[in-house]
């Protein structure tokens, strides 16, 4: 029977994608596992999505960004032989953005998540997003990573999760957000 664990990383290293270990509390872990948050966060979304588009795509952003912790979690010599995310994926990420824009109605002010559970939780999503974003932008600025693309992708993703968060709730059958400020 295989085993759940392998004990590597008791004495809090974690292994790269080629030769090397680094500390868990790495900036490149901690940006790899903020990612990973993001996924787990819009699979909550996911899983509870009423709106005839939004499981398939966020599935889709769920695979690229597997691929974002890949290059990420790469050693500098072998990132580019684990690249994915590029223009073409942020393009695709702009374009479904778009196409959802579309079918909504955005609000004249900000919103306070909840009126629906699949909105609530792509709400969630997008916060952990920008924190996966803030953790790239360190890696990037300090040359630990070359591809600006990832930062790029995480930054459309937020604005993607946002409009998510109101075609789920238009599917609910809200027909306006509930406002943070009240007049």
């Amino acid at each position: 029977m295989p085993s759940f664990y392998t004990r590597t990383g008791d004495d809090g290293y974690t292994g790269l994608l080629g030769e090397g270990r680094i500390p868990k509390y790495h900036p490149v872990t901690e940006a790899v596992g903020a990612i990973d948050e993001a996924a787990a966060a819009l699979g909550i979304g996911r899983a509870s999505c009423r709106g005839e588009r939004s499981a398939a795509l966020i599935l889709t952003v769920q695979r690229d960004l597997y691929h974002l912790m890949a290059e990420i979690a790469a050693t500098p010599e072998n990132a580019a032989r684990f690249r994915y995310i590029d223009v073409s994926r942020v393009s695709w990420l702009e374009g479904q953005t778009d196409a959802l824009s579309d079918l909504v109605e955005l609000p004249g002010d900000f919103i306070l998540p909840g009126d629906s559970s699949a909105g609530a939780a792509l709400a969630l999503a997008r916060t952990v997003v920008r924190r996966a974003e803030r953790r790239v932008a360190r890696l990037y600025h300090d040359q630990l990573i070359e591809n600006p693309e990832l930062l790029h992708y995480l930054n459309r993703l937020s604005s993607l999760c946002f409009v998510l968060e109101l075609y789920e709730n238009q599917a609910a059958g809200i027909s306006s957000s509930t406002l943070a400020r009240r007049d």
